[in-house]
C-alpha cells in the first residue's frame, strides 16, 4: 500500500529511488544515506518499487522498519512496472502537489553508494546558483575511478562519431562527442546521468514531470533538453561523489560482463527521443548515418582483427527498429 509522503514545511530535499528486483542494492543505498540524513535533517526519501517479481517489497519494507529509517524514508510499492520515469514520477507528483513541496528533488539509482557530503554539496551548489535548474554528481567505481556522467546532447554529428569510431574523425567531431573525458572542474553541460541528478522544483513547474512514454534510457537526456529549452541550464558538480555500480539495476550497460543484446525498449527510447525533439526527417538522417558508419566500423573491425565488444545483433536490431521500418510512431516503449 502506498503511504503518504512525509513532507513538512521544513523539507528542502526529496530523494527518490526506484527499485526493480534490486532489494539488497537499494538497502545498501539507503544505508549510505544515513549520515547525509543526519547532516541534513530536512531531507526525506521515497523508495518506489516497480512491481518487482521477487521479494523486494518484503525486504525493503522490512529493512526500513528494522533500521528505524521510517522516520525519514517512505516505501511506495507501485501497481505496475512502468519504467524509470514512471517510478520517479509516482513519488515526485504527490510531493509537488502537497502543501509543502520540496525545494529540490534528487533522482538516485538503487545501484549507488553515496559518498560523504554528496547531497550537501549538491544542495549548497543549487542554493548558491539560483539560475541553475539541474545538477549531477561525479559517478565513480568503488575504487574511486571516475565514470563519464556529464554529456552532450545526441546530434547527427555525434551519431557519426558513435558509429564510425575512427580516431581522426573523432578528433574532428570532438565538439559533438556525447561523452567527453571526465573533468575535475565544475562546469555547465547539456545533461547528466540520472543515477544522481538534483532538480530544482521550478524546473518541474516549467516543463512538467519526466516523460513516462520512455520505459528506460534517454528519459533524463530528454528531461534536461526540455529544461534547457525552458531556460534552466544543467551543471556537473564533481565535488559531489557517488559510487555507481554500472548496469547493476538494468543489466544493459554492465561493462564487467560480455555485452547483452539490446532490449526493445532501448531502441524505442532512442527513436522516441529523436522524433519527439527533432522530427521524423532528422531522426531518419541520424538512423541512416549511424547504421552506415557502424557497418563500416564492423567491416574495419574484422579486417583489423579488433575485439568484438558490441551487443549481439546490434546492427540488424537497429535497422529493424529504425524510423525507416517503424516510421514516426513513438508510442510508449515497454519492457520486453
Amino acid at each position: 500500500m502506498t503511504q503518504s509522503l512525509p513532507l513538512t514545511p521544513a523539507t528542502r530535499l526529496l530523494v527518490v529511488i526506484v527499485n526493480y528486483r534490486t532489494p539488497d542494492l537499494t538497502i545498501d543505498t539507503l544505508r549510505s544515506l544515513v549520515p547525509e540524513i543526519q547532516a541534513m535533517p530536512n531531507t526525506r526519501v521515497v523508495v518506489t518499487d516497480n512491481l518487482s517479481p521477487d521479494d523486494s517489497v518484503a525486504k525493503i519494507g522490512g529493512a526500513i522498519a528494522a533500521e528505524g529509517w521510517d522516520s525519514w524514508c517512505t516505501f511506495m510499492p507501485l501497481p505496475k512496472n512502468g519504467g524509470f520515469a514512471y517510478g520517479n514520477n509516482a513519488a515526485i507528483r504527490p510531493a509537488l502537489q502537497s502543501e509543502h513541496p520540496p525545494d529540490y528533488v534528487l533522482l538516485l539509482n538503487p545501484d549507488t553508494i553515496v559518498r560523504p557530503r554528496a547531497l550537501q554539496v549538491l544542495v549548497q551548489f543549487m542554493d548558491e546558483h539560483p539560475s541553475v535548474g539541474i545538477a549531477g554528481s561525479r559517478l565513480e567505481d568503488p575504487d574511486g575511478t571516475p565514470q563519464r556522467s556529464a554529456f552532450r546532447f545526441h546530434t547527427l554529428l555525434s551519431e557519426i562519431d558513435s558509429g564510425l569510431r575512427l580516431g581522426v574523425v573523432s578528433q574532428l567531431l570532438n565538439r559533438w562527442t556525447v561523452a567527453p573525458p571526465v573533468s575535475d572542474e565544475t562546469f555547465q553541460t547539456d545533461w547528466v546521468a540520472g543515477a544522481s541528478m538534483i532538480i530544482r522544483r521550478e524546473v518541474f513547474d516549467a516543463v512538467g514531470l519526466m516523460d513516462e512514454e520512455y520505459f528506460m534510457y534517454y528519459e533524463e537526456m530528454d528531461f534536461c533538453l526540455q529544461a534547457h529549452r525552458a531556460g534552466w541550464p544543467c551543471w556537473y558538480v564533481p565535488e559531489s561523489r557517488v559510487v555507481h555500480l554500472v548496469g547493476q539495476s538494468s543489466g544493459v550497460t554492465n561493462q564487467k560482463q560480455a555485452p547483452k543484446r539490446r532490449p526493445q525498449y532501448w531502441f524505442d527510447s532512442r527513436r522516441r527521443y529523436f522524433v519527439k525533439n527533432h522530427g521524423w526527417l532528422y531522426a531518419a538522417a541520424t538512423d541512416a548515418v549511424w547504421a552506415s558508419t557502424f557497418a563500416l566500423w564492423r567491416l574495419r573491425r574484422v579486417l583489423q582483427q579488433k575485439p568484438d565488444a558490441d551487443p549481439p545483433n546490434f546492427l540488424s536490431d537497429f535497422i529493424a527498429n529504425s524510423v525507416f521500418l517503424k516510421g514516426a510512431d513513438i508510442k510508449p516503449a515497454r519492457c520486453s
